[in-house]
């Protein structure tokens, strides 16, 4: 991918936005940088862009919290069912990020962002025994790694079903940062498999650290003067217009 200053500029802008987002509502940093980057470059080189950044702002959510290892304990049939579900999809040829030739990918990401931003808009809240974790678990993690595969997205169906198993708010928090980080190595895995994890874009990577980290600090000053609802409404709109773009100009 050719990094020129138009793609370096869209990329500082789309994570200091993605930062803003997830310093007010505590996600949606790869949902946002994808979209708006894929506007400029292929779906594929978007997520190539995003993994310094989103690993290093998800280690930080992840790490703040007195239940890690709790949660590691309670959650890693999902994580495991993750890793397996993206490299399955990825190597046997299902994954449409390492083989968009048809703008196919493309068209999945925007039907996968109006789907997350739907579930936002709606306020659907499903509620999980704690009994059914140990076999529904893997399977959501596998559909989670399986459309990570073929979108970029991690979050579908992984954020409905942590804010399905009764996690207090703090929790959810450093679930969704557990989450976000191994969906984010394992697709590494599959970018560095597929040779499109090169040196140009990653040193454009770690360029997009420091705006994201800005916008997380923005986000949170934000997030005192601003009801988080408020925002929330606007960025899964926001989600749901960008997701019916892509879908609707790759038909």
């Amino acid at each position: 991918m050719l990094i020129s200053p138009f793609v370096i500029a869209v990329t500082i802008f789309a994570f200091l936005l993605a930062g803003l987002v997830k310093g007010v509502i505590g996600m949606g940093l790869p949902t946002i940088s994808i979209g708006l980057l894929s506007l400029v470059m292929q779906p594929v080189e978007a997520v190539a862009l995003l993994v310094v950044p989103t690993l290093v702002t998800n280690l930080w959510q992840m790490a703040v919290g007195r239940n890690f290892v709790t949660l590691v304990y309670r959650l890693w049939p999902v994580m495991a069912g993750v890793c397996i579900g993206t490299w399955v999809a990825a190597f046997s040829g299902l994954g449409l990020l390492t083989k968009d030739s048809t703008g196919l990918a493309t068209m999945a990401l925007g039907i996968a962002l109006m789907v997350y931003s739907a579930f936002g808009l709606a306020k659907i809240h499903f509620t999980v025994r704690r009994s059914a974790e140990p076999w529904l678990g893997p399977i959501i993690g596998v559909l989670t790694g399986g459309i990570s595969a073929a979108t970029g997205v991690f979050a579908i169906p992984a954020i409905p079903y942590l804010q399905a198993i009764g996690l207090d708010k703090e929790d959810l928090v450093q679930a969704q940062g557990v989450s976000f980080t191994v969906s984010t190595l394992a697709l590494t895995v599959v970018l560095i498999g597929h040779g499109t994890l090169q040196i140009s874009n990653t040193s454009v990577s770690f360029l997009a650290v420091a705006p994201a980290l800005l916008g997380m600090a923005i986000g949170q000053w934000v997030r005192l003067r601003v009801r988080p609802e408020v925002f929330s409404l606007c960025f899964f709109l926001g989600v749901f217009l960008l997701g019916a773009h892509f879908a609707l100009s790759h038909r």
